[in-house]
């Protein structure tokens, strides 16, 4: 670090950082929200600190958005911040954290859905319009369960699958990535 940072500063004429610069392994290291992935044939990844950090900011749209109109929330307020940080990071080889992202804010969305249901007999009535049997949508809404347990059960996922998120105009993160890929 010493050699790098005297050739940086007399030969460069650069100043060096000393608290954010660092020697170390590219695995190690965070550069714009990348890291490397530690294999014979590294790939660029998303650091683990700006998936949270997505998660804290969505989250914070989320609560704006529980009493509104589920299109317009995710044309107006979701859709936008979903592209733009995705956008962002369009550079990374590995796409598992962006499966896990949009499985999450579809989750996130089925909370929005139960919550606006505010009465199990509401809820039934729904969970039968979107297709599940009466007996099944019944068990399903009468549950003592909380929203977010509800909103990962197998009857929300197969009454809310990802096709209606799609219908709504909601921004796919893989779909995105893969679209990337084959240009």
């Amino acid at each position: 670090m010493a050699s790098v940072t005297i050739f940086v500063e007399e030969k460069l004429k650069l100043k060096v950082n000393r608290e954010t610069s660092a020697v170390a392994r590219p695995w190690q290291r965070k550069f714009l929200g990348y890291i490397f992935t530690f294999h014979k044939e590294p790939k660029i990844r998303v650091s683990e600190t700006n998936v949270e950090r997505f998660h804290e900011k969505v989250k914070e749209t989320f609560r704006r958005g529980r009493r509104r109109n589920m299109e317009r929330f995710i044309k107006d307020d979701l859709n936008p911040q979903i592209r733009g940080w995705i956008t962002y990071f369009k550079l990374t080889e590995t796409k598992g954290f962006a499966d896990e992202l949009d499985g999450w804010i579809r989750r996130r969305l089925r909370v929005i859905i139960w919550r606006q249901c505010k009465k199990p007999r509401t809820r039934m009535k729904r969970l039968i319009q979107r297709g599940l049997s009466p007996e099944r949508a019944a068990a399903s809404a009468y549950k003592g369960r909380g929203a977010w347990w509800n909103s990962g059960a197998s009857y929300m996922n197969q009454a809310y699958p990802k096709k209606y998120y799609v219908s709504l105009g909601l921004f796919s993160m893989l779909d995105y990535l893969a679209l990337e890929g084959k240009h």
